[in-house]
């Protein structure tokens, strides 16, 4: 059985800094393009963040600049390191294989003073 497990999530005040694991068992995930989304009450599900399998990473605008998608295809694992964190940041990131539409149940990020 495939599973996603994200962990690193927690709460961290404005312009602080976060790095989200993605570990993936029951299959290798280096052959396939994986993702960040994020979800939370305000907004529906949200793309952040994908890497190809060979590394090349592309953003939605709103992480640009202040987040990077990184894979250890080694480790079996996606990160996603977050600095400059909003408010607006605040939100459940998931991780997803894209191919097979795989989804972990997500690490929560809150964004708070």
């Amino acid at each position: 059985q495939v599973q996603l497990v994200e962990s690193g999530g927690g709460l961290v005040q404005p312009g602080g800094s976060l790095k989200l694991s993605c570990v993936a068992s029951g299959t290798m995930i280096g052959g396939d393009t994986m993702a960040w989304f994020r979800t939370s009450p305000r907004r529906e599900r949200e793309w952040v963040a994908h890497i190809t399998p060979p590394g090349t990473p592309t953003y939605a605008a709103s992480a640009k600049g202040r987040f990077t998608i990184s894979r250890d295809n080694s480790k079996n694992t996606v990160y996603l390191e977050m600095n400059d964190l909003k408010p607006e940041d605040t939100a459940r990131y998931l991780c997803n294989i894209i191919s097979t539409n795989t989804w972990g149940e997500g690490t929560l990020v809150t964004v708070s003073s």
